[in-house]
């Protein structure tokens, strides 16, 4: 399960770390489009674009269809559900640390001015 699981979120999180990849993603939220379409709004080649749609697709984040000579990408099924899962119980986790070191870096600006003022008496 956890192969299986880190397999699955290293596909995913190669996938969105390029911005051409996360524009596709976009784009395809508002509508399918082609490969020649995507490449046309991406300035970028036929052979270019299909390479990012094909790890899309290996990440199971894009689906294509030929019909024809015309490769159409809709999203895929895979909705990135546990990916953000991961990542808000991180979140969580780093902001439980940063409250935690906000309140000694509070308690010792309270203690440096309590002892500044016995300072200077």
């Amino acid at each position: 399960m956890v192969q299986h699981q880190s397999a699955t979120f290293n596909a995913s999180f190669a996938a969105l770390a390029d911005v051409t990849r996360r524009g596709v993603l976009e784009q395809l939220c508002r509508a399918d489009a082609s490969i020649t379409e995507l490449a046309g709004k991406f300035r970028m080649s036929l052979t270019g674009m299909k390479k990012h749609v094909e790890v899309l697709e290996q990440a199971g984040l894009v689906t294509t269809r030929k019909v024809g000579r015309v490769r159409t990408c809709t999203l895929g099924a895979h909705c990135l559900q546990q990916e953000a899962a991961w990542i808000a119980r991180h979140q969580q986790l780093w902001s439980g640390r940063f409250d935690a070191l906000d309140g000694v870096l509070d308690e010792l600006k309270r203690q440096e001015k309590a002892g500044g003022r016995k300072q200077k008496k």
